[in-house]
């Protein structure tokens, strides 16, 4: 026998007794905000987390959502989509083909999301419905998304419990951004710059 056979046959053992010595966990911890997802106190307590994230949030009225997202791609020559963007405006859909060169070439990307935590100011994404593939979010200097109210929940647990583990999730608090040893902020570092968020009152009919 080799070591590597060796080494094999020892995790093989040690995974075969590993359930035997599970210690049940405790979760007495909160799992539910105290206000209903897509309420007033959760759509401001987001604002204020994304805003404090140096995002920009552009808060509007059912049946202003392509105005607003025309708006705020104005300043942007070439805008990628979602294959299945519902939104009527002009840009690139996604497909397959575009490596990350291609998808440099891009200024800004739309998205909608899975999913919007309040109390941290998380936005996830699935790859779901109206959010495309994970990469598109990635390159792209700048990310518009579009959260509906109903969307909105409190709490970590409760936006955890709305996604599948197995799906291709990204988690979005703010612009890409980190910090060296002396504090010194750098945005863009592993993905947009620029982070504008589109919140609606409730999803539109």
């Amino acid at each position: 026998m080799t070591a590597r056979d060796q080494i094999l046959a020892r995790i093989r053992a040690a995974n075969a007794t590993a359930h035997a010595h599970e210690t049940p966990v405790p979760r007495g911890y909160e799992r539910r905000s105290p206000h209903v997802p897509g309420s007033p106190e959760l759509l401001d307590l987001l604002t204020d987390r994304l805003v404090d994230y140096k995002a920009t949030v552009v808060r509007v009225r059912p049946g202003e959502v392509e105005a607003a997202l025309a708006e705020a791609l104005a300043p942007y020559a070439t805008v990628l989509l979602p294959p299945d963007a519902p939104w009527g405006l002009a840009g690139t859909r996604d497909d397959a083909g575009l490596g990350p060169h291609d998808l440099d070439r891009f200024s800004a990307v739309v998205t909608g999301c899975a999913v919007a935590c309040a109390e941290t100011g998380t936005i996830a994404l699935d790859a779901g419905p109206a959010q495309g593939r994970r990469a598109i979010t990635l390159v792209p200097d700048v990310h518009v998304c579009v959260v509906h109210a109903d969307q909105v929940v409190g709490s970590v647990p409760e936006m955890l419990a709305a996604l599948t583990p197995t799906r291709p999730i990204t988690f979005i608090s703010g612009p890409s951004a980190t910090s060296d040893i002396e504090l010194q902020r750098v945005e863009g570092v592993h993905g947009p710059r620029t982070l504008i968020v589109v919140l609606t009152d409730r999803r539109d009919a």
